[in-house]
């Protein structure tokens, strides 16, 4: 089948679209349009991560685990929401913690992450779509393998990668990361229910820029640039 998506990741990727369970996906996805179910992120965004961010590009891994399931906030971006949505609950708290962490202050009507993306953050939701109002309905039909298939790429044919694993279900990817080749971060979720269980004082942003600066990496800017982002 032919997916859309950035050449080098069609590349590294060509062997999973081809597989019986992704081919299924497909057509599963398919019949869920068909009876008229509203699924998220649009079609053109699913894989928006990817297209952000070539896999040559990719510095930091941010997993997230289902995309936002209201009108007019996912976008294909782990945590991030379409510009103009009110900010989510773990979203506001992923800001709480980057202005105490090195001080940049965001705007509480502004959280596309786009400009990370652009700078060679992978923002990795395990599934990539869901039906509206119905969170992880997508999960088990074909996205996980998908997405613990691409972090397991990351791991094999790339170097000095950080992941950044935030909360239980992160973490349990931890088995999918060469450690002796990779950084990795953990957390608590950035959720309110787990926010000040540890994810609140993690200074993961600048940790990942220190990483970067002492293997020769241009550390990431983590500050958003509303003018410059594309929805």
């Amino acid at each position: 089948m032919d997916v859309k998506i950035e050449e080098s990741w069609k590349k590294l990727l060509k062997a999973e679209f081809e597989q019986a369970y992704f081919i299924q996906l497909s057509e599963w996805l398919k019949a869920e349009k068909a009876a008229g179910k509203t699924i998220y992120p649009s079609g053109g965004n699913i894989f928006n991560a990817f297209n952000l961010t070539p896999f040559e590009k990719v510095k930091v891994v941010i997993i997230g685990q289902d995309p936002y399931h209201g009108d007019g906030q996912a976008h294909g971006l782990s945590f991030s929401v379409l510009p103009g949505t009110p900010l989510p609950p773990s979203l506001r708290n992923i800001f709480k913690e980057l202005e105490q962490d090195i001080g940049i202050k965001t705007t509480t009507q502004y959280g596309d992450l786009t400009d990370w993306a652009k700078q060679g953050v992978l923002l990795l939701n395990a599934s990539l779509t869901v039906r509206a109002g119905e969170p992880n309905s997508h999960a088990p039909f074909g996205w996980i393998k998908f997405t613990d298939s691409v972090i397991s790429l990351i791991s094999q044919k790339k170097e000095n990668v950080i992941f950044l694993l935030w909360g239980k279900f992160a973490q349990e990817k931890s088995g999918l990361i060469d450690e002796s080749k990779h950084k990795v971060l953990k957390a608590a979720h950035p959720s309110p229910f787990s926010a000040d269980k540890g994810f609140f004082g993690c200074r993961h942003f600048s940790k990942v820029n220190q990483i970067l600066s002492q293997i020769g990496q241009d550390p990431i800017d983590w500050s958003l640039h509303p003018t410059n982002s594309i929805a």
